[in-house]
């Protein structure tokens, strides 16, 4: 009986090594995608640094005022002026447009004149 309980322990530790040996290597194999979404992670804020740059490089005011300048023939813009705002109270927003009726309701013409007795 000894000797079934040791082969049987036996067993039992190699395979909880061998679970051991598959999960380091599951485990090592996460640790590498993280590296390398952590790299993926740098170069798109590294991307993202540099197109702000350029964004704020290409929105500086005395190159799109020069733009401007260039192409007020085909554009027509001019400065913006304090005069150019209006109010709020100005704004003529559209009526909205009556909707049809779809499901009407037909009333009894003693309930319409109001000569029956309310419920």
């Amino acid at each position: 009986m000894r000797g079934f309980l040791y082969v049987l322990a036996a067993l039992g530790v190699m395979g909880m090594a061998f679970w051991a040996y598959q999960e380091n290597y599951k485990t090592q194999a996460a640790i590498k995608d993280v590296r390398d979404l952590h790299a993926q992670i740098g170069a798109a804020h590294e991307r993202l640094g540099m197109l702000r740059a350029e964004w704020a490089y290409l929105n500086r005011p005395d190159r799109l005022a020069d733009l401007a300048d260039l192409n007020y023939d085909r554009l027509g813009l001019l400065p913006l002026m304090p005069d150019a705002f209006g109010q709020v109270d100005q704004i003529i927003y559209p009526i909205p447009p009556i909707l049809p009726i779809t499901d009407p309701i037909e009333l009894s013409n003693d309930v319409y004149r109001g000569t029956e007795e309310p419920l």
